[in-house]
């Protein structure tokens, strides 16, 4: 006898297909949530990464500002005994006020500070491609050995260590010099010690990548060479800087207000008169390098006395603010 050999029925059959296509739809949607959590995680770990590393390198550089090695006090034409022509260096940095090149003249107050609002391409002779609305700061140091060999102690520099591309600074307490590196010979300074010298400008600018454009932060450094300040990129994502500038009006060593540069009067760079810059704000805003499509950014990030409005776009941001304060500004000597 030949049994009869029956098989899913229809209803069967859907059922089945219903509990399959669940199945699917369920590790699908697992696996986009994965994926989609990956990539917000990464987003936000790129982010504190590129901000931090901004950050760290801009306050680092103000925490030092107006440094002179052994020098006491500031850099002006009382104690300096020589200096190259800032006149006679080609494609210089130069900002606003009679005395704001890489190096002094012997007339005025140093501006070994100063920033600005970015509302042209070209900014202080040197550059071309600053991006509007940011703004750039520019601060001129001597830098430690430390600084350059990361071993401690800090130490000055010996003649072994002078290259022939940078400048250096040879300082007492009284009196300073500064010198080319292939200098024929160092000029004289009664027990000096060297260091290197420094001029560093940092500010934005955008690059284009197929359709993408990515906001870059710049920093020049002086050189001795065709061009006086180098410029190179530091990190991608960094697309606004904001300072506001504490000032003492009172000379008494705390900060009476904070500005814009856009709102500094010009005499407030030159720490004479009995005000000074004893602080400054910084604000770092930084973004995604690509789009998120799947992501609407209607955030309004507070920078001091600005805004950004994301306006509904499909970037990430974080904001990164500090206040450092500036011990060199602080006191004539040290």
């Amino acid at each position: 006898m030949i049994k009869k050999q029956s098989g899913f029925t229809i209803i069967e059959i859907f059922i089945a297909l219903a509990i399959g296509l669940a199945l699917i739809v369920g590790v699908l949607s697992i696996f986009v949530n994965m994926r989609t959590t990956s990539s917000e995680t990464s987003s936000a770990g790129e982010l504190q990464e590129n901000g931090r590393f901004a950050m760290t390198l801009i306050t680092d550089d103000l925490l030092r500002q107006n440094f002179w090695g052994d020098l006491s006090g500031n850099l002006d034409g009382g104690g300096l005994i020589s200096s190259p022509d800032p006149t006679a260096i080609t494609g210089d940095c130069v900002g606003e006020g009679a005395n704001n090149a890489s190096f002094p003249i012997e007339v005025g107050a140093f501006r070994t500070l100063w920033g600005t609002r970015v509302t042209s391409a070209d900014v202080m002779g040197c550059i071309d491609n600053a991006k509007l609305g940011s703004d750039l700061i520019q601060l001129k140091r001597a830098i430690a050995d430390t600084e350059l060999n990361p071993i401690p102690p800090a130490a000055p520099l010996t003649i072994a260590d002078l290259e022939n591309d940078r400048y250096y600074i040879n300082s007492n307490a009284n009196s300073a010099a500064i010198f080319a590196g292939n200098a024929a010979a160092i000029p004289a300074v009664n027990i000096g010690r060297l260091w290197e010298y420094q001029h560093h400008v940092y500010y934005i600018r955008e690059d284009s990548h197929g359709t993408n454009t990515i906001p870059v932060l710049m920093q020049g450094r002086l050189q001795n060479d065709n061009s006086a300040i180098f410029f190179d990129i530091m990190v991608e994502g960094i697309e606004l800087l904001h300072f506001m500038y504490g000032v003492d009006t009172t000379d008494d060593g705390s900060v009476n207000a904070y500005i814009s540069a856009a709102n500094m009067l010009q005499n407030y760079w030159d720490n004479a008169n009995n005000v000074r810059i004893v602080a400054v704000k910084v604000y770092i805003l930084a973004r995604d390098i690509l789009p998120d499509l799947k992501y609407t950014n209607d955030n309004v990030y507070q920078m001091g006395d600005i805004s950004f409005d994301a306006d509904g776009d499909n970037f990430r941001r974080l904001l990164f603010s500090s206040t450092v304060s500036l011990n060199n500004a602080r006191v004539n000597s040290w």
